[in-house]
């Protein structure tokens, strides 16, 4: 069989795959959603926030205190420097009072460290509770939408708020008529506690 023949026969075959190919995207239905505006607008995501700005509100309060205690390590140490160079008193004491100042600058650097060691576990605590959180709440949209697509008959769901690493829209066009996100963002917010109600308890932000 030549090269001629074969081609030929060929070609029904993949006329057929790709007749079958379009059949099957014909009966594909797609939806979309705009996870940013699901992510925004769930009330757990509000919650959060509050959570972390609380919790970092808190890591700032206490950082200041330890600032404000090595401020006072700082005058004291400078305290000790012009005791060293007190002429009124003898050279033993001096020497006394030297001794004092560098076991003060001890402290002083080492104190330094515990400042600079609370900062680094402060942004590390920060981050990983973030990134808990928004882990957390995107499979919580995530396990949403798709029993909406299921029950509706959709295949696909596409995010229209995605973009591509340019920061153009992954979605040239989308015509929003088969668009999800105002149903599936009322059933995240279904449950959300009233305006007024009693706020629910601080959780444990190591959770």
């Amino acid at each position: 069989m030549n090269m001629t023949n074969w081609f030929r026969k060929l070609i029904p075959i993949l006329v057929l795959l790709f007749v079958m190919h379009g059949t099957v995207q014909a009966q594909m239905r797609i939806a979309t959603v705009d996870l940013r505006k699901l992510f925004d607008g769930y009330y757990k995501t509000k919650q959060a926030d509050a959570a972390l700005k609380e919790r970092e509100a808190d890591l700032k309060k206490e950082l200041a205190s330890l600032r404000e205690g090595h401020k006072k390590l700082v005058d004291d140490y400078q305290q000790l420097l012009l005791d060293v160079n007190d002429q009124a008193v003898s050279a033993e004491e001096r020497d006394k009072r030297k001794r004092t100042a560098e076991a003060s600058l001890k402290g002083l650097k080492e104190n330094e460290d515990v400042i600079k060691q609370f900062v680094s576990q402060a942004d590390a605590s920060l981050a990983e509770q973030r990134r808990r959180m928004r882990e957390n709440i995107l499979e919580v949209i995530r396990t949403t939408v798709t029993a909406r697509a299921k029950s509706a008959g959709y295949a696909i769901v596409l995010d229209s708020a995605a973009e591509t690493p340019n920061l153009t829209p992954v979605l040239v066009y989308n015509s929003g008529e088969s668009d999800i996100t105002t149903e599936v963002l009322a059933q995240l917010n279904a449950d959300a506690p009233r305006e007024g109600s009693s706020p629910p308890q601080k959780s444990d932000p190591k959770r």
